[in-house]
């Protein structure tokens, strides 16, 4: 087992990551503020580990309250949301109870939503099964639901008491979810680590075929970064917008496809293509570092072109993204591999000449 922690002085927390953790109570329970916590997972991962994850707890003395929602984005909303207030006023949960997160990033989002919600705040747990989830979407607090005008327009920041990260979650992945976590790895290297990336490139069948080394480093380093972000810049109101590489456009394809159609990591393999262009086009990124950027995505299984929705039905979705300031799309790119900017300073022409592009390209 591997831990580092999320430095947010009083609000700090561990993140472990290793295989067989499910089956640790000493890890788990030290974080409840009293023995009774409601799981909330779906009905693809229940089945899997919510029997074990119960045991793990009631044999030590936890009373557990299992909630089961349908799975899939399509269902990160109001109306899903709700299921999850119904069964903790069912239970009688109270201030003190503990949710615990189990499944992937949908799961995790909602349930911190709803534990930001409930009675106006109770601790929560993060336990995510999927790649995408453990090396992103469990740690730094963003949780949320989906609007039919944007995804995760609607949510708070409300940090986890723990995140525990098993890694044995990941060999009952189907190979496009192992894919779609692979892109926000990637995105660490691109925007954050040059050296990272390079050990990417160099071991990506390892990772696909879940070599445990190699997936614990991904995930350890994946992590690591994401914490040193979130340390300095928690609600986002700086640095830490640099996570969202490829997002600006990825979030556009999930709404304007419908929500579910391209996984988030799909969309974002595919935005991150497009934002090294747009990156191209300001004479920071050469061809041959965008080419490489897209080889990259194609040997993790990912698509580097995106769905033709046209380009005014782009800059529509993009318009509701949660970086527009002062009515102007704000957008991560690339100075360089391994390094970030935001900027609000991507002219229409190449805007358009990118998305053009990529519209026609897919």
């Amino acid at each position: 087992m591997q831990t580092l922690t999320v430095s947010l002085g009083e609000r700090s927390y561990p993140i472990h990551i290793g295989p067989g953790l499910i089956d640790r109570a000493d890890l788990i329970v030290p974080h409840l503020a009293q023995k009774r916590a409601a799981i909330v997972t779906n009905t693809t991962v229940g089945p899997l580990y919510l029997e074990r994850l119960t045991r793990t707890l009631t044999g030590a003395g936890v009373e557990v309250t299992p909630i089961v929602l349908p799975d899939g984005e399509a269902y990160k909303d109001w109306q899903t949301l709700n299921l999850i207030f119904d069964a903790l006023l069912k239970s009688r949960a109270e201030r003190k109870t503990t949710l615990i997160a189990l499944g992937g990033g949908v799961i995790g989002d909602m349930t911190g939503f709803a534990a930001a919600c409930y009675q106006r705040g109770v601790p929560f747990i993060q336990v995510p099964t999927t790649l995408l989830s453990q090396v992103d979407s469990s740690v730094g607090g963003k949780t949320g639901i989906n609007h039919p005008l944007g995804k995760n327009m609607i949510g708070a920041f409300y940090q986890p008491k723990l995140v525990l990260a098993d890694t044995d979650t990941l060999k009952t992945l189907p190979a496009r979810e192992l894919s779609a976590g692979l892109a926000e790895v990637i995105k660490y290297g691109l925007i954050r680590d040059a050296k990272f990336l390079a050990w990417l490139e160099a071991g990506m069948d390892k990772l696909r075929a879940l070599d445990p080394a190699a997936i614990s480093h991904a995930i350890y380093r994946s992590c690591e970064i994401k914490a040193q972000v979130v340390a300095q810049d928690e609600r986002e109101g700086g640095i830490r917008a640099i996570l969202n590489l490829g997002h600006t456009f990825g979030h556009a394809i999930e709404s304007g496809m419908g929500y579910g159609n391209w996984l988030h990591g799909e969309a974002v393999a595919a935005g991150m293509v497009m934002a090294a262009d747009a990156s191209r086009r300001k004479g920071w990124l050469s061809d041959a570092d965008v080419e490489r950027a897209r080889k990259l995505i194609r040997a993790a299984g990912l698509p580097d072109t995106a769905p033709d929705l046209g380009v005014d039905r782009y800059l529509e979705y993009m318009g509701h993204d949660k970086k527009v300031e002062a009515g102007r799309i704000r957008f991560v790119l690339l100075k360089k591999i391994g390094e970030a900017v935001i900027t609000a300073d991507l002219s229409p022409a190449d805007l358009n000449a990118t998305l053009t592009h990529y519209v026609r390209a897919a």
